[in-house]
């Protein structure tokens, strides 16, 4: 596991792109109403990271399974949907939905990778109850990151964050180290395994992480739907995901992707 350190020059270069990130996320926020399509969503996104001169990351990512590459700049993935799924006109945003959006880009040669999970009009009480822990366990993190603890410190928390709820973690799919490209060293999970305690990671000055928890109200199973590319629920419960790009600091940790 070879895990890069970032300068403080590096960092700040990254903030920029976190920036425009936050920025677009925002908006998206503000766009995902009812009757509004993820069609739509997309090209506000893309629009807005052209006019600031950044490259969007996920549109062109090839497809492990040999599907085609990913073809939007963003990720919406509605209800028991968890991650990955393709925005589309033909996807309208329905009262009651929650909606997860997954947006990186990449300015000046370093990337920022955020997500959030938005309500359509008024959801259910379960609903909210998941978001609201989902995004807790992002909190978690960025609470007690720094230099000189083991992740699977950090990892724990969060875990039994979402199991004192009766919730369950994907673990599928995980966090992951960022910089120049959008998918480092090391791997980032939510939840403590016995690869990851075989293999811990000591947080140091100057490591980047997207750290991204992802929470299902049921079973952590999932699947892949036969676009290839969208992971859904195995049992078609409702799933949330949020995510921010961090720096470990001396001190604590300072997120990249949010404007101060």
């Amino acid at each position: 596991m070879a895990i890069t350190l970032r300068s403080r020059r590096e960092i700040e270069l990254m903030k920029k792109a976190g920036e425009i990130v936050a920025d677009v996320l925002l908006k998206l926020k503000e766009s995902a109403i009812v009757g509004q399509t993820t069609g739509e969503l997309n090209r506000i996104a893309e629009k807005m990271a052209a006019k600031a001169g950044a490259e969007t990351l996920f549109k062109g990512v090839r497809n492990p399974y040999g599907y085609k590459p990913f073809p939007a700049a963003i990720c919406t993935s509605i209800n028991q949907q968890v991650v990955h799924g393709i925005p589309s006109d033909k996807v309208i945003l329905q009262e009651g939905d929650i909606l997860s959006i997954d947006f990186g880009v990449r300015l000046l040669g370093y990337c920022g990778d955020a997500a959030t999970t938005v309500a359509i009009g008024k959801i259910d009480e379960r609903k909210q109850h998941l978001m609201d822990v989902t995004s807790k366990m992002l909190d978690i993190a960025i609470e007690n990151s720094r230099a000189g603890k083991k992740w699977s410190q950090v990892a724990g928390l969060m875990q039994e964050a979402a199991k004192s709820a009766g919730f369950s973690v994907v673990t599928e799919f995980v966090g992951h180290g960022i910089g120049t490209q959008m998918h480092e060293d090391p791997k980032v999970p939510n939840f403590v395994s016995r690869d990851l305690l075989n293999d811990d990671i000591l947080l140091r000055e100057g490591m980047i992480l997207a750290v991204e928890p992802m929470v299902n109200m049921g079973t952590s199973q999932v699947i892949t739907l036969k676009d290839g590319w969208t992971v859904a629920t195995k049992d078609g419960k409702p799933s949330a995901h949020f995510e921010h790009t961090i720096a470990i600091t001396k001190n604590g940790c300072e997120v990249l992707t949010t404007r101060n």
